[in-house]
C-alpha cells in the first residue's frame, strides 16, 4: 500500500514537472507587457489580435495546415496498406519490415534532417510545399502503421476468412470487412500523423526558406530573434488545439471499444 502511494505522488510529481512550465505561457500570452516576465504585469489580448493580423504569422499557419492535411491523407492511406500488408506477412519477414518501418521514430530527429537536406538539395525540394510533405510523412507514417497493427491484432481474422469463403474478393473483403473494424486505428493514426505534422521543427528547420516557414518555425525563429509574446499565445492555441485533437481521438478509441464489449 506505501508502495502504491510512493508510486502515485512520484507520478504526479513527474506530471507537474512537465505540464507547469507550459501553464507558465498561458498568463504571458495574456500580457500586457511586450516581455517574457512572470508573472504577467496587466491583461490584454494584444499578442492575440496580432497573432491573427500579422500576415507572417497567418501565412505560416496556413502552410502547417495545409502540410498537416496532405500529410495526413498520404500517410494514413501508405501506413495503413502498409500495416494490412505486415499483418498479412510470415513472422520473419514481418519483423524485418516493421522494423524498417518504425526506424523513423528510433532514429534522432537531427540525424533524419540532417539526412533529409542532403537528399532534398539535389532534388530541388528545399523550401518547397511537395518537400515538408514528403519530410512530414516519413515522420508521420510509423504512428498510423503502430495504431492500425493495434487495431488488426484486436480484430478477428475468421471474420475476413468467412467473407473471402462466400465469395467477396481481397478488394472487396478489406474494404467491407476489414476496415470499418480497424477504423478506430486507422482514426486515431490520422491525429497523430496529423500533430506530428503540424507540430514538427527540427526538420522543418533544415527544409524551410525565410519565404516558406512552417508555424513551429515561425516560432523558433521569433524566439531567437525577439522577445515578442506573440509567441506565447501561438504556443497557447497549439497545446490546446494538440490536446483537443489527441482527446477526441482518444474518446473515440475508447466509445468503440466498450460498443464491441
Amino acid at each position: 500500500m506505501k508502495l502504491k502511494a510512493a508510486l502515485s505522488v512520484f507520478s504526479m510529481l513527474v506530471l507537474a514537472w512537465l505540464i507547469l512550465p507550459t501553464l507558465v505561457l498561458v498568463p504571458i500570452s495574456f500580457s500586457e507587457t511586450a516581455s517574457f516576465n512572470f508573472p504577467a504585469k496587466g491583461f490584454s489580448l494584444q499578442w492575440y489580435e496580432k497573432f491573427f493580423t500579422d500576415i507572417s504569422w497567418v501565412r505560416s499557419l496556413l502552410l502547417s495546415l495545409q502540410v498537416a492535411v496532405l500529410v495526413t491523407i498520404i500517410s494514413t492511406v501508405a501506413g495503413t496498406l502498409a500495416a494490412f500488408g505486415i499483418w498479412k506477412m510470415k513472422a520473419r519477414g514481418r519483423a524485418l519490415v516493421e522494423g524498417y518501418l518504425l526506424t523513423p521514430m528510433m532514429i534522432p530527429g537531427i540525424i533524419l534532417a540532417v539526412g533529409l537536406y542532403s537528399v532534398f538539395l539535389k532534388l530541388g525540394l528545399l523550401g518547397t510545399v511537395p518537400g515538408f510533405v514528403l519530410a512530414h510523412t516519413v515522420l508521420a507514417l510509423p504512428f498510423v502503421v503502430v495504431n492500425v497493427l493495434t487495431s488488426l491484432e484486436g480484430m478477428d481474422s475468421r471474420l475476413e476468412l468467412a467473407a473471402a469463403s462466400l465469395g467477396a474478393s481481397r478488394p472487396v473483403t478489406f474494404v467491407r470487412i476489414v476496415l470499418p473494424l480497424i477504423v478506430p486505428g486507422v482514426s486515431a493514426g490520422a491525429v497523430f500523423a496529423f500533430v506530428t505534422s503540424f507540430d514538427e521543427v527540427i526538420v522543418s528547420l533544415f527544409i524551410q526558406s525565410p519565404g516558406l516557414q512552417t508555424l513551429p518555425v515561425k516560432v523558433f525563429r521569433s524566439v531567437t530573434q525577439d522577445t515578442d509574446p506573440t509567441v506565447a499565445a501561438v504556443s497557447v492555441i497549439v497545446t490546446v488545439f494538440s490536446i483537443v485533437a489527441v482527446s477526441v481521438a482518444q474518446l473515440r478509441f475508447l466509445n468503440k471499444k466498450r460498443q464491441k464489449s
